[in-house]
């Protein structure tokens, strides 16, 4: 069976890790969804930094799925903490998968807002990550979905930084994610709402008051699930 390196990685401050997974046999594009194998694309949000393995969202989405009558396979994940749009598409390419997914999921952008990266070169490098998502769902946007950045300035983290510029930006960037999905016929799910709504419940935070539990990325799952549900009938 071929490998494909997932990349998983804890804290930014802390030491990373690498977690090696098998791929999954590629199925034809012309199979059915069920028995649909899943590729998650992202950065810390993606990997559920802080919370349990089986709280991660795609984790959660995936099993939400299987439980509505679909066969979603649980996901493999390429994602690391800190992770730009330019480093996960390094990611991607270095990775190599020989495999067709049934279905593809991006969440991306956090970091080029954190670092100030400016939204053109944010435009820029997610219209490729789209393109390079649909490559690996087998030539077809319509089995990508992408899911909108969560607003960390709405954490526990960001008290003491201008809330109200984080949003903005945050908002900015949603924006150009949405235009490039709608651009090339990709499914886009908008979360932030929900993180914004989680503020001043500290239970909806890990130990390092940025990432979310999985109460909180249920609530992602939920929201991406009829949208999932519709990409496989």
């Amino acid at each position: 069976m071929r490998l494909l390196f997932v990349f998983i990685v804890f804290l930014a401050a802390c030491a990373t890790k690498t977690l090696v997974t098998p791929v999954p046999a590629a199925p034809s594009v012309s199979l059915p969804a069920h028995g649909a194998t899943y590729l998650a694309l992202g950065d810390s949000y993606t990997i559920g930094e802080g919370a349990a393995e089986a709280d991660r969202w795609p984790v959660q989405l995936a099993q939400l799925a299987r439980q509505s009558g679909l066969d979603v396979q649980a996901p493999d994940i390429i994602a690391r903490t800190g992770w730009t749009t330019g480093k996960l598409q390094a990611a991607v390419r270095a990775a190599h998968s020989p495999a067709t997914y049934g279905l593809v999921s991006l969440l991306i952008g956090v970091n080029n807002q954190y670092r100030g990266l400016g939204q053109a070169a944010y435009r820029t490098k997610f219209r490729q990550l789209l393109a390079e998502a649909a490559r690996l769902a087998g030539g077809r946007p319509g089995r990508v979905v992408v899911l909108s950045i969560p607003d960390w300035g709405q954490s526990p983290f960001a008290e003491r930084r201008n809330r109200v510029r984080i949003g903005r930006e945050i908002d900015q960037f949603n924006a150009v994610a949405q235009d490039e999905c709608r651009r090339a016929g990709v499914a886009y799910v908008d979360i932030t709402p929900a993180t914004r709504a989680a503020a001043g419940d500290a239970s909806q935070f890990t130990g390092d008051g940025l990432h979310y539990t999985g109460p909180q990325m249920r609530r992602w799952a939920q929201q991406a699930l009829p949208v999932v549900q519709g990409l496989l009938k």
